[in-house]
């Protein structure tokens, strides 16, 4: 509101309108079966809300990396983009998770079975759990995901025994209200909603009423003679259900102990010892329904670091998933409805997968590998995202120093190649989808092979976007103490050097090869500075058309076995081979492989014709960057590169005239000094060299 105060009546009326009107209503049960008539979604178990949520906010398909992408986790719309994932690994993964809840939503099987994600640290797979619970809440806030429980009231006039304190008492583990139902008659009323429904599921619910409601409901009924009608219209109230995990409600989180002290309690719920004195040591009411399956049921439960539990300990997950009940020490057995989801890491998983005594745990989880990014540019756009996330010191990041720092990454995560016709590099351009059409690279089979290669899957070790990111952070807040305004590849470079003995999780075995890593990307930044230089120093448009022109002159020539006209004698001429293989030679186009670009070239041109867009080299990539190699070779005897690292033996106006063509490449005038000294240099050594 451009900084305008807010009122409170305007903060007021903000959060009236974001709560659920019937928030704090209290509605009779049969209110509630003309609700769930109407709408019959309201009755879904947890699986299946949790599956409509992941479309609910929308999804998109990836045509080019072959992925459903659900926005929630592309875009972020309830945060403004604040926790966007990046990569099509990461994607296909949260494919793969939402597919396997859809399909316990269907009652398929994986509803019975824990959904384990798998992968390195900072993979992100915990932050994707946090979001997914934060999505959850505000799903159940609104009318398309909205659930209703109920409370017991006025207990006290019915049962003698009854603490004043409990005269009303909520469904201690929130159950939906079709639960008050005998068996017989909810499955009339459940066959009468899947009628009316209109969804890829159908409604189930063969729970029983948990002990306490078990206890007042046998009692009210005997007060009642058996009539269900008198019960529920005097003791039962229909209340919204919104999912809160601080207040632990449909959700929780479960994090292990010290391996010492793990109690089952924490999970099954204990004896209520403020009220054992008032009801006994055998009544259910005398139970404390908070353990966490209790506090997550009809919802999400989260176990952080699960296979860090003790083996007896992960006991309790073999009844909670496969038979969706719990069995608390001394009590009843207790159904629970909700979506189990555990988190670990690559050592606990490879500790507890060789354990023949975990075979009945591990046949309970469904794996979902969650690898690092694969992708550099989408990689650099999670260091992107770091930085417009924080308050960031008024400071320029130069090109490529996010994508070089990301492709170091991707380097210590992919596989080598098999094949000595292509470098790690390469591969991972190729992986980025670097690919030009005559290429013979087949991605398919190098992520095979990889998948193949790797110890788990591709992507699952490596060098973390945490530990680059705090890197990229550290070199920062280096450049604002050195009062230099910009952050360049150089910087980062040096940082992740200097660093990578002294992060823990990065094993001493891998140091060495990780330095070799970054002696690539060095290389690759400084053809890729070059290049920026090389455009800067002799770009010229109209020569590059005009010798574009040329070049798909001489090429159709080639192709039609026919003859061109000189420019200088008007006379015809053959195709001019030395001048054509001068440009495709700037593109590494073998002698074997020239005429399959040739055509390509030709087919690109006649296309265009074709769609009424005249012929300018500028719209095709490669030829555009064959031409301005060539020109770059033509001009460049005339450049005195050792000048550009001094800036005392340059002409300051011919300086300027270069910075100011690398500022529109998108540097600062500083950064763009630092690329001409550095290039200059390269370049002039590579001239020594020759």
């Amino acid at each position: 509101m451009n900084g305008e105060m807010e009122t409170l009546a305007d903060l007021s009326k903000h959060y009236r309108d974001s709560v659920p009107a019937d928030l704090r209503e209290a509605n009779s049960f049969e209110w509630y079966l003309e609700e769930v008539y109407e709408d019959p979604k309201i009755a879904r178990n947890a699986h299946q809300r949790v599956a409509d949520m992941f479309d609910f906010y929308g999804t998109r398909y990836d045509e080019d990396a072959g992925v459903v992408e659900y926005l929630m986790a592309s875009e972020d719309p309830l945060h403004d983009g604040e926790n966007v994932f990046y990569g099509r690994e990461v994607h296909e993964s949260i494919h793969e998770f939402v597919n396997k809840v859809k399909s316990g939503a269907r009652g398929l099987g994986p509803e019975k079975r824990i959904k384990l994600l798998l992968g390195p640290v900072g993979s992100g797979k915990s932050h994707f759990d946090w979001l997914s619970r934060r999505y959850f809440e505000d799903f159940t806030m609104r009318d398309e995901g909205r659930m209703y429980t109920f409370r017991w009231t006025n207990l006290c006039d019915i049962i003698r025994d009854q603490d004043p304190g409990d005269n009303v008492v909520y469904s201690p583990m929130h159950q939906d209200p079709l639960v008050l139902l005998p068996h017989e008659q909810r499955d009339i009323v459940i066959e009468g909603l899947n009628e009316n429904l209109q969804a890829p599921y159908t409604i189930r619910n063969d729970q029983a009423l948990d002990p306490a409601s078990e206890f007042y409901m046998d009692r009210l009924l005997a007060h009642y003679d058996d009539d269900l009608e008198s019960v529920l219209d005097n003791h039962v109230e229909i209340i919204r259900l919104v999912a809160s995990e601080n207040k632990r409600q449909c959700i929780e989180t479960f994090e292990p102990k010290d391996k010492k002290n793990q109690d089952e309690t924490e999970l099954t719920g204990d004896v209520n010892y403020s009220k054992l004195a008032v009801y006994g040591e055998s009544d259910p009411r005398a139970f404390d329904y908070s353990g966490a399956f209790c506090n997550a049921n009809r919802g999400i439960f989260s176990g952080e670091e699960l296979l860090k539990l003790q083996r007896e300990f992960l006991y309790d997950f073999l009844h909670a998933s496969q038979e969706q009940t719990i069995k608390p020490k001394n009590n009843p057995r207790i159904d629970i409805d909700q979506v189990i989801v555990g988190r670990t890491n690559m050592p606990e998983y490879r500790e507890k997968k060789g354990d023949e005594k975990m075979e009945a745990f591990n046949d309970r989880t469904k794996r979902i590998d969650f690898p690092y990014v694969l992708e550099y540019e989408q990689e650099a756009e999670i260091y992107r995202k770091m930085l417009r996330n924080a308050d960031v010191p008024d400071i320029h990041v130069e090109p490529h120093t996010l994508e070089m720092s990301g492709l170091f990454g991707v380097l210590t995560r992919i596989t080598e190649p098999d094949s000595d016709t292509i470098t790690l590099v390469q591969k991972a351009k190729a992986y980025n989808g670097e690919l030009d059409d005559g290429d013979d690279i087949d991605v398919r089979k190098l992520r095979e092979e990889g998948e193949a290669k790797a110890d788990i899957a591709e992507g699952m070790d490596g060098v973390s976007a945490r530990f680059i990111g705090d890197e990229i952070a550290e070199a920062i807040m280096d450049s604002t103490h050195r009062g230099r305004k910009y952050l360049s590849p150089l910087s980062s470079f040096t940082h992740l050097e200097e660093n990578l003995e002294n992060h823990g999780s990065i094993p001493e075995e891998n140091l060495g090869r990780y330095h070799r890593y970054l002696e690539m990307v060095r290389e690759e930044y400084k053809e890729r500075a070059i290049e920026d230089v090389r455009h800067a120093l002799a770009y010229d448009i109209d020569e590059i058309r005009r010798q574009g022109e040329k070049y798909m002159d001489h090429v159709m020539a080639y192709i039609d076995d026919a003859t061109v006209e000189d420019e200088l004698t008007g006379r015809d001429q053959e195709p001019d081979e030395k001048f054509l293989r001068a440009v495709e030679e700037k593109l590494n186009i073998p002698e074997d492989r020239k005429e399959d670009f040739r055509q390509e070239v030709s087919n690109w041109v006649s296309r265009r014709a074709r769609e009424g867009t005249s012929f300018d080299p500028q719209d095709n990539d490669r030829l555009r960057r064959a031409l301005e190699r060539k020109l770059w070779e033509d001009k460049k005897h005339n450049i005195n590169f050792s000048a550009l690292v001094s800036a005392n033996e340059l002409d300051d106006d011919e300086r300027s005239t270069w910075v100011d063509a690398l500022v529109e490449q998108g540097y600062s005038r500083d950064g763009a000094r630092e690329v001409l000294e550095f290039a200059g240099a390269e370049v002039a050594k590579s001239e020594l060299e020759a």
